[in-house]
């Protein structure tokens, strides 16, 4: 069975720092995409950050540009964004995503986590 854990979300006053984490499980992704999306009360699901199966190419919104950064560790089937300069506006349940390339993974990812909640205060 596939699993996708997120982890590492919590309460951060604004300005702050949080590390996400996604531990995958059940098979092997180290030459799938992966990705973050992110989805805040009454809004649709929305993509934050993609990295491809090297770690070789990566993908943001514009909206967290030069504030997170994506990585992954194939060793330990891990996936990571660091998030810095919190903003209340990031405030929504974080998502870990899986896809057969980059333009999957940004779009429409095959596999999804359940999710950990960020939660930015002003």
């Amino acid at each position: 069975q596939v699993q996708l854990v997120e982890s590492g979300g919590g309460l951060v006053q604004a300005g702050g720092s949080l590390r996400l984490s996604c531990a995958t499980s059940g098979r092997t992704f180290i030459s799938y995409a992966m990705g973050w999306f992110r989805q805040a009360p009454g809004n649709e699901r929305e993509f934050v950050a993609a990295i491809a199966w090297d770690g070789g190419s990566t993908r943001y919104a514009d909206s967290v540009k030069g504030r997170f950064t994506i990585s992954r560790d194939n060793g330990k089937n891990s996936m990571y964004l660091q998030m810095n300069s919190l903003k209340p506006e990031d405030t929504a349940v974080y998502h870990c995503v899986v896809g057969t390339s980059l333009a999957v993974v940004t779009t429409e990812p095959g596999y999804w986590g359940q999710g950990t909640q960020v939660t930015v205060s002003s």
